[in-house]
């Protein structure tokens, strides 16, 4: 029985899209280009840990001519000078993955001194024109809180998506929860307003398996967002293992977060 969640299978998936016409694009090109593909995927990595598997990804991106968008955070497992690099240089957009909320304990204005301290900091490698917030489950500050004071386009960021998506024509797709159905326990990584009807097309994947046999199918739709954890898919059985066992585990939790707060 083939594993998920490893490289093999996701260089699979982004084969069964490329086939059935799917363009891969970046969040910069989904915001910047004046005419974008009847169909297309926005390839989103956020990477939370482990930055040296994004590597193993983006090798199976530039192989298949496809672009991303790879989001780095300031915390040490993430903020890797050298894989940065090698991102920008195979030709990938790198991106502020930003929890400064979180990170400055709600504190709105040393939030956003922090943010502008990072970005900075980011711009070093990439002349970053695009957010992706953090969602930091074990906080209690939501990061997106920093935009209800702050402009992030007054810092010369042109997106965040969560805010700069149309949702109501681009369906979303995230591993959160090392599953395609985690909506069920994410904390913040979920486009509830939408999800209802995503359900009722039939729009609902558990595995990578289901993903890749619907694009084959034909019954995804045109448009599509679609975000990774490069950290949750590997080859080698020991990582994988580790990988799954830690998520099991982090889904409880969060699980029982979700009920504590009903």
């Amino acid at each position: 029985m083939e594993r998920d969640f490893t490289i093999d299978i996701y260089q699979k998936l982004l084969v069964s899209f490329k086939d059935k016409g799917y363009a891969l694009i970046a969040f910069e090109d989904y915001l910047l280009k004046d005419n974008l593909p009847h169909q297309y995927v926005i390839l989103r990595h956020d990477i939370d840990k482990q930055a040296s598997q994004a590597i193993a990804v983006a090798k199976i991106e530039k192989e298949i001519k496809a672009r991303a968008s790879y989001y780095f955070r300031v915390v040490p497992e993430s903020n890797q000078p050298d894989i940065m690099k090698q991102i920008v240089d195979m030709g990938f957009e790198l991106g502020y993955h930003y929890e400064d909320m979180s990170l400055c304990h709600g504190d709105i204005d040393k939030a956003k001194t922090h943010f502008e301290h990072w970005l900075a900091h980011f711009r070093e490698f990439y002349p970053v024109r695009t957010i992706c917030m953090h969602g930091a489950p074990q906080s209690k500050w939501d990061s997106r809180a920093l935009w209800d004071k702050y402009n992030y386009k007054d810092m010369g960021i042109i997106g965040e998506p969560y805010f700069d998506v149309d949702f109501n024509s681009i369906f979303y797709l995230t591993d959160t929860g090392r599953r395609w159905d985690g909506y069920k326990v994410s904390v913040r990584d979920k486009i509830p307003v939408h999800q209802e009807r995503w359900t009722a097309n039939g729009w609902v994947f558990h595995s990578t398996k289901d993903i890749i046999n619907a694009a084959i199918s034909g019954v995804l739709p045109d448009k599509i967002m679609m975000t990774t954890h490069p950290q949750r898919w590997h080859n080698d059985l020991l990582p994988w293992t580790y990988e799954y066992g830690r998520q099991r585990l982090v889904n409880i939790l969060k699980f029982t977060k979700l009920l504590i707060n009903k």
